[in-house]
């Protein structure tokens, strides 16, 4: 599957620090406001939680900062499913400014049944189309650990 170019939107002047670049907190924002239009296509957004009252909870996130944003900019953010099973999902965002990387996201959600309170399956027809749009290979940069190199 190819990436999926589902979200943009401008950088907020409000999201800049003293330094004038974007905060590190609104790069999370916006790779979160990225994610809503990913579960959409997949037919688990929010519509499916008002339905069902399943959602998705991340439970892991990893952020990369690659080079600095300033304003004025758009945040282009392109999508990819790393990886899924009956109850998790596996994604990651690039964001992109002027066609140049400027930091990725990577997460780890789980599909949660609001109303039983625990993890339950998502509807095969859903796993189908999680599973046909994983990338493969995965970039180099999924699955890093943060740490120092011992010397």
């Amino acid at each position: 599957m190819s990436i999926l170019k589902l979200h943009s939107e401008p950088l907020q002047e409000s999201w800049l620090d003293v330094y004038g670049h974007m905060n590190e907190a609104y790069y999370l924002v916006a790779f979160s406001n990225a994610t809503w239009p990913l579960q959409a296509h997949f037919g688990i957004g929010a519509d499916y939680f008002e339905e069902t009252g399943c959602a998705l909870y991340t439970v892991e996130t990893h952020l990369r900062y690659l080079a600095e944003v300033r304003c004025p900019a758009r945040l282009d953010i392109e999508s990819m499913v790393l990886g899924s099973d009956a109850r998790k999902l596996h994604l990651a965002h690039v964001m992109m400014v002027d066609g140049s990387q400027r930091a990725t996201a990577e997460f780890v959600l789980l599909h949660f049944d609001t109303r039983a309170g625990r993890m339950v399956a998502m509807p095969k027809a859903v796993q189908d189309r999680l599973k046909m749009a994983e990338i493969s290979p995965l970039p180099t940069w999924s699955g890093r650990r943060v740490t120092l190199k011992k010397n």
